[in-house]
């Protein structure tokens, strides 16, 4: 006989359940009755109920979920996730009291059915419960980020991506209001780096508009920081955002190149001006070593270099290298920027340049030097007045102070204060000289971004 714990004996004893339709017996009073299983009545409170509940569940982000870590996302990054949250929370409350005063109108209400204006409500406030729960978990899930391996490498991203605003807006002719908060820069693996910039509706966000800058890296690139020229160029897509210029460029280039370039190649240039912006801002935040960090990237097989796509928003590859070399031998470095053509052109012979369209092809020259001179050396408002080149610039003074980081970065020294966006030229510069290791490049490259 197998043995039966008191408790469960106890139960076993007790008075058979009630029939299926209806409810243990409750006391009401001194007599003793069955209530009903289920009611209209209770069907319209429970879904009052459990509405208000979820809504009440919606927790904002809190800094104590990411163990105070010094690579924690800031203050101000948690404070605008949450500003979106409750503004969403603001109209889910809303909802939710028309949803109570519906459903005591039902309760109070001797007519059978009118249940569809309520349960419209419901519906609605779930779909946007669910939305709620998809932007917390977007954003809980780009800080996680922080308090795991990569967190000490994304806050370098962050200080070179903050090194490259400061630089912008530092070197503007005429004060403007600061943009805030900075760009947050997170992984995403399988795929290449990317940005959403600040004001832009996202559908992770419910359509909402994203607070701040993204920066999306793969993990290979933290891997190997010498390649991360992919930082400054991401950064300066939210830089010609912020700026206002991203509706403005395109009939910039449109009025430069008007008389001077055929228009089927004028059309073409005005739909690539994001993505040449971003490679010419790169190229004047950190100098030479943006353009090798470009051939890292834009260096595939001939094909798929050469293939030209008549919607796409970036440059062929192979005329990407050319351009920013156009625009390295305005800055004064012409001995480099023949050596990138020299070593392009043996990669990707001429006759590549077969695959763009004719007027395209035929003033590629004349249209490179024109998107250098328009995004670069004309004065623009935005800018307060100056060109780009002047806001930003890399010179041979720089170098100097490149080679030095190099070796300090060689010997795991302090870089003091050098501007966090050279330390990947200087990266570049360490690996080449094969006096350390590549991972122990990176190592120190981090250390020095850690350094306060």
């Amino acid at each position: 006989m197998s043995a039966v714990c008191h408790s469960c004996a106890q139960e076993s004893d007790r008075t058979p359940l009630p029939p299926p339709d209806r409810l243990i017996p409750v006391v009401r009073g001194r007599s003793r009755r069955a209530a009903l299983l289920y009611t209209p009545r209770w069907f319209v409170k429970r879904q009052v109920l459990n509405a208000a509940r979820y809504v009440e569940g919606l927790a904002a982000v809190q800094p104590s979920e990411f163990r105070n870590q010094a690579t924690a996302p800031s203050g101000g990054h948690i404070k605008a996730a949450n500003a979106l949250l409750d503004e969403l929370k603001q109209v889910l409350k809303q909802d939710v009291a028309r949803f109570a005063a519906a459903g005591d109108a039902l309760t109070k209400s001797s007519r059978s059915g009118g249940f569809g204006e309520f349960l419209e409500l419901k519906d609605r406030i779930y779909a946007q419960s669910k939305e709620a729960e998809r932007l917390l978990a977007f954003y809980r899930g780009i800080f996680q980020y922080r308090i795991g391996r990569f967190g000490a490498q994304l806050q370098a991203m962050d200080r070179i991506a903050l090194d490259c605003y400061q630089a912008v807006w530092l070197g503007l002719g005429k004060a403007r209001s600061i943009p805030a908060p900075a760009p947050f820069a997170y992984v995403e693996d399988g795929r290449g780096p990317a940005t959403y910039r600040r004001g832009v509706k996202l559908s992770k966000l419910g359509r909402r508009p994203n607070p701040f800058p993204l920066v999306k890296i793969p993990q290979h690139r933290l891997h190997n920081p010498w390649t991360l020229g992919a930082v400054p160029h991401e950064v300066a897509h939210n830089l010609q955002n912020d700026l206002g210029l991203w509706n403005v460029l395109p009939k910039r280039i449109q009025a430069g190149m008007q008389g001077r370039l055929p228009e089927e190649a004028i059309r073409i240039w005005m739909r690539l001006h994001k993505e040449s912006y971003a490679d010419f801002a790169g190229t004047l935040l950190i100098g030479p070593a943006y353009v090798t960090s470009l051939i890292d990237v834009v260096g595939k097989r001939p094909e798929a270099a050469a293939a030209f796509n008549p919607e796409g928003v970036h440059p062929t590859p192979i005329i990407r290298v050319p351009m920013n070399c156009a625009l390295l031998r305005r800055m004064g470095f012409v001995a480099e920027a023949q050596a990138f053509e020299d070593t392009w052109r043996r990669v990707y012979p001429d006759h590549l340049l077969n695959s763009l369209p004719a007027a395209y092809r035929k003033s590629l020259k004349t249209g490179m030097e024109a998107m250098v001179e328009i995004c670069c050396y004309t004065k623009e408002p935005a800018y307060g007045g100056r060109a780009l080149s002047e806001v930003i610039r890399f010179s041979h003074r720089d170098v100097g102070l490149v080679r030095e980081a190099a070796d300090r970065l060689l010997n795991g020294e302090t870089t003091g204060v050098l501007p966090e966006r050279f330390l990947i030229a200087a990266a570049q510069v360490a690996v080449r000289t094969r006096r350390a290791t590549p991972r122990q490049v990176a190592k120190n490259f981090y250390q020095a971004l850690g350094r306060t």
